[in-house]
């Protein structure tokens, strides 16, 4: 476990299966939004992937457990200049594997539009591209009329559960919306084109059948030339606690297909 400055903020970051003699696929573990932290992959992916020859960091967003919480900074054009100033922090020198969930996902891809020479690939959980449709999302969820639907959804939670134990993501999600402009400034965020033209790595994106954005599938299809959807009959919009074991299989297929694809490139 480690705190590094970066962009400003100080980064909570812990890294599983590190560098060593041999090269390791490097994999950035994104989390999501409010009641997400690294802890997520701690408790699901990261560990298997360390066992399975991966090198993979994960880290508190900007706002979120134990990284810095500034006033301002939450468009996803910050979010992208921390994840490149954390890679520069740590040394990496490599394109890199980003698997983002939820809002992870979008910060993955902003990161693959922005610094193509840095990703590897993206695997994106249960995501969206922040483009148009993203930022309408987010608005009607953080800010809308009355609020923001996600907002409303963790102020009512606190209300009615003051003294449930498992309340801490919520209580935390709570300070975040109550000491920071996220709530205003994430929808305000530099978008993608709709062609997604600016994002050229392969895309692999894992939807829960249940879900919304599951009706993705098509367009990322028609929009990304190396893109591959899997769509988890039945599971909502938690495919990473619902179906754990599943998404761990899918994520590890992909980045050791990803990495046998690059070595026989390089040949």
């Amino acid at each position: 476990m480690a705190t590094l400055r970066v962009n400003g903020i100080d980064v909570h970051v812990q890294r599983m299966g590190g560098p060593g003699d041999v090269p390791r696929p490097v994999v950035v573990l994104i989390h999501g939004m409010l009641i997400d932290s690294l802890a997520s992959y701690y408790f699901s992916l990261a560990p298997q992937l360390a066992e399975d020859g991966m090198d993979v960091v994960m880290y508190d967003l900007r706002g979120h457990g134990k990284t810095s919480r500034p006033p301002t900074g939450y468009r996803m054009e910050d979010f992208v200049r921390d994840l490149d100033a954390l890679l520069d922090a740590l040394a990496v020198n490599r394109p890199v594997h980003l698997v983002g969930n939820s809002f992870g996902g979008a910060i993955a891809y902003a990161m693959a539009a922005a610094h193509p020479e840095r990703v590897a690939s993206v695997i994106a959980i249960e995501a969206e591209p922040p483009g148009r449709a993203w930022a309408q999302s987010m608005y009607e969820g953080l800010v809308g009329e009355e609020g923001g639907l996600v907002v409303r959804e963790v102020k009512e939670w606190l209300r009615e559960n003051p003294g449930e134990r498992n309340a801490r993501p919520f209580r935390a999600a709570g300070r975040v919306l109550d000491e920071t402009a996220l709530a205003q400034e994430i929808p305000l965020s530099s978008l993608l084109d709709d062609d997604l033209s600016a994002i050229r790595c392969p895309v692999f994106a894992v939807f829960g059948g249940a879900s919304k954005l599951a009706a993705q599938t098509g367009m990322l299809e028609a929009s990304l030339a190396r893109c591959r959807t899997v769509v988890l009959p039945g599971l909502g919009h938690s495919v990473l606690v619902e179906a754990t074991k599943e998404t761990y299989a899918l994520v590890r297929d992909w980045l050791l297909g990803q990495e046998a694809l690059a070595l026989r490139e390089a040949r």
